[in-house]
């Protein structure tokens, strides 16, 4: 056992900032397993030996594992194809029968006159939506044509200014700033206007100085575009419609569609889902902020949609009762810049919400967490879903209850640089649960993440069950591989919110180390490795082997 030197100070309720002296690794001496040979069993039982024959590790040697690729500094800035081995999207809604909407109509108000129950068609091509669509009760949106509805506007009146190119007259007013950004300096993030080239996403730069090809700036007080690329010939788009489609109507339908181009405010969704709504097999993609948004949408099921490359946020929930979100590709998210390892950025993240589903889904490459609930949300089951690759927290329960998080696949999260990134515990990891209640995490495969399972109990202040604090968390049947570098399991705390004793229990797991003796265990401040680890009181039943694979 090691002890890390850590320093803690609390910024404000809720924040913290710790630096740890890292322990180095020890050489292993004559009495302790030797690296590779053996498992580390329970010592009552043999029953987990894991064997491996000479032909499947013939060195007996530390075997470091592969890490995955960071996901990279820049998203591709045209829409990706789907995964082909995840069926989502348009190609998946069944045929349309019903009103045909054409490229050109006015399909707001053709929906707004129809009676409840309608189905309207939408044929291929793209349709301009210039103002927001508010279904009635029981209407469907549907498509089987490949329409986009696209919330942009095409500039065309562009003029050569001293190597850039203008245009006037575009740009709503000035307003003020919401939510943070990757780049607190520039804060240019929350600028809803998005610029497309021949369809290709533009970086959007906070001066005129800074304009190059590929970026853009938009100037508010002169109401003014400037672009780095030469737009003669070429198409050039803004978005401009916040929102695509969105009612209090119950019952609604929407799936078939493509949708995109819509300049979202921070948090605001393309799609605003309402009670009971399907919303099934689109590819809702390049929305300023948030891709898909559930908002009180008891029993609203969102299915088998592409969701991706979003400027904030794949998909939201809140306050919302048994709401499912399943089989669903969300991948890319995150294009406009806001704060990767802490503010509302990445996949999916859920808050205020009780009951209900996250199950099934791809999340993959989001420059941020992949899966988040956040803040009270109670009874909500995580499950069966592939998360790969996002920058910060693959799984992150934060301030909830009731939670069952089982079954992932967990590989190469939080392997991201930034803002208030970082490879401690305390950074969080393939799971990561924060100053939550009555938490099961069990039976899920957790690989080469910056860490393996963070337990975090932060001073977190009062909300509607009382004082927020780290309870009943119970960690069991993972199988978790951790190799090279500082990853580990285990907990931390900060100033005021020790964990009692018995509150958190590891058992029943499966660890693939590269090392026996490596230091992979920790628990508020102090180091262990494995069988240092088991001594200390968890994982008394728990595997611990080199070998690749525990299958």
């Amino acid at each position: 056992m090691k002890t890390a030197t850590a320093v803690v100070a609390i910024v404000a309720v809720g924040t913290f900032a710790a630096t740890t002296a890292l322990p180095a690794h020890s050489v292993p001496a004559d009495d302790v397993l030797v690296q590779g040979e053996f498992s580390l069993l329970p010592a009552a039982s043999s029953a987990g030996l894991l064997p491996a024959a000479p032909s499947e590790d013939p060195l007996h040697a530390i075997m470091p594992g592969v890490q995955p690729t960071p996901p990279p500094a820049e998203l591709p800035t045209t829409p990706p194809a789907a995964d082909a081995a995840f069926p989502s999207g348009p190609s998946q809604a069944p045929k349309c029968a019903g009103v045909t909407i054409k490229p050109g109509q006015d399909a707001a108000k053709i929906v707004d006159d129809a009676p409840n129950g309608t189905t309207f068609c939408f044929t291929a091509g793209w349709h301009r939506i210039t103002q927001t669509i508010h279904p009635k009760a029981d209407q469907v949106l549907a498509s089987d044509q490949g329409a986009v509805l696209t919330g942009s506007v095409p500039l065309t009146k562009w003029t050569a200014s001293n190597g850039d190119w203008v245009t006037r007259g575009v740009l709503p007013p000035a307003y003020s700033q919401t939510g943070q950004c990757e780049d607190n300096v520039a804060n240019i993030c929350y600028l809803r206007e998005q610029v497309f080239l021949n369809s290709k996403h533009l970086t959007r730069v906070a001066s005129r100085d800074k304009v190059a090809p590929g970026t853009f700036y938009a100037d508010y007080a002169a109401n003014a575009v400037y672009l780095g690329d030469d737009p003669r010939g070429r198409s050039v788009e803004m978005s401009k419609t916040e929102t695509a489609i969105q009612s209090t109507a119950g019952g609604v339908t929407v799936r078939g569609l493509t949708i995109e181009h819509f300049a979202t405010p921070p948090q605001g969704g393309a799609v605003v889902l309402g009670l009971g709504w399907k919303v099934v097999a689109n590819d809702i993609r390049w929305n300023h902020a948030v891709g898909a948004m559930l908002v009180n949408a008891d029993g609203a099921v969102l299915e088998k949609n592409f969701i991706h490359s979003n400027g904030q946020l794949g998909v939201g929930q809140y306050s919302t009762l048994k709401g499912t979100i399943s089989a669903n590709e969300v991948s890319y998210n995150n294009t406009d810049g806001f704060w990767i390892a802490d503010w509302e950025s990445g996949g999916i993240k859920t808050t205020w919400s009780s009951g209900g589903w996250v199950t099934g889904n791809l999340i993959k490459l989001n420059r941020g967490v992949g899966l988040w609930s956040d803040a009270y949300d109670d009874g909500r089951t995580f499950n069966a879903n592939q998360i790969v690759d996002n920058a910060a927290d693959g799984i992150r329960y934060e301030i909830g209850r009731n939670g069952v998080i089982e079954n992932n696949e967990i590989s190469g999260n939080g392997l991201g640089t930034g803002r208030g990134s970082g490879t401690s515990l305390w950074d969080g990891g393939g799971i990561n649960v924060n100053t939550s209640s009555n938490v099961q995490v069990r039976d899920n495969v957790v690989a080469d993440n910056v860490n393996g399972i963070s337990i975090q109990s932060r001073t977190r202040g009062s909300g509607p069950w009382g004082l927020n604090v780290l309870r009943d968390i119970v960690v069991s049947g993972n199988q978790v591989t951790m190799r090279g570098g500082t990853t580990a399991t285990g907990m931390v705390q900060n100033a005021g919110a020790a964990i009692p004793l018995g509150e958190v229990t590891l058992d029943k797991n499966t660890y693939i180390l590269d090392s026996l003796t490596a230091d992979r265990f920790q628990k508020t401040g102090q180091w262990y490795s494995a069988q240092e680890w088991r001594k200390s009181g968890q994982d008394t039943t728990s595997t611990f082997t080199t070998r690749r694979s525990a299958n």
